[in-house]
């Protein structure tokens, strides 16, 4: 078990609950082998049993050992998705799916407003719109265009007041943002 926790763990980032969703997921998936090919129901449910108490203690221990960190994932999933165009809100609900903490969410997520309108800027350069429009002009003159730029950003996770700042900001400005958000994370 421990061997398997190490070989995933190799080969990708992981967090206490999602390494513990593996083992379970490699547990069951023995289990319907071990059952079709003849084995005792009940001896199998009880060896599943012991072993998904393994995998809680071999993840406790590499806790323990400081090779699983959910907070150094939090910070650095957080950061990745910063610069990525994702919103906070976006962040908040990918790490708590994740499994990471509320308390590890809280410290990973960047407090810097300018993050933010830097993010929903590398959203609307995605989505071209606001200062990416490939119209700019109709663009400007368009409230039907706004309003459904305004609805992709918040869609997206991005509050009315960034998504319309973001909106109404000039490329030039946005480039240098989204280059400075970039370099600071």
């Amino acid at each position: 078990m421990h061997d398997a926790a190490l070989a995933h763990l190799a080969r990708f980032a992981a967090t206490q609950a999602g390494l513990l969703r593996v083992l379970h997921r490699r547990i069951g998936r023995w289990a319907v082998r071990a059952e079709a090919e003849g084995s005792d129901p009940d001896l199998v449910r009880r060896q599943v049993a012991e072993a998904r108490a393994h995998a809680a203690e071999v993840v406790d221990q590499l806790v323990r050992s400081g090779v699983l960190d959910d907070a150094g994932f939090a910070g650095s999933r957080a950061r990745s998705l910063t610069r990525a165009g994702r919103s906070r809100r976006a962040i908040e609900a990918h790490l708590a799916a994740r499994g990471v903490s509320s308390a590890d969410v809280g410290d990973a997520l960047p407090d810097d407003p300018d993050a933010e309108l830097a993010a929903a800027l590398l959203q609307a350069r995605r989505r071209r719109i606001g200062p990416f429009s490939l119209q700019e002009d109709e663009a400007a003159a368009d409230p039907q265009g706004r309003q459904k730029a305004l609805a992709a950003l918040a869609r997206a996770g991005f509050g009315r007041d960034v998504a319309e700042r973001a909106l109404a900001m000039e490329r030039e400005e946005a480039e240098e943002r989204i280059l400075r958000l970039r370099r600071e994370t």
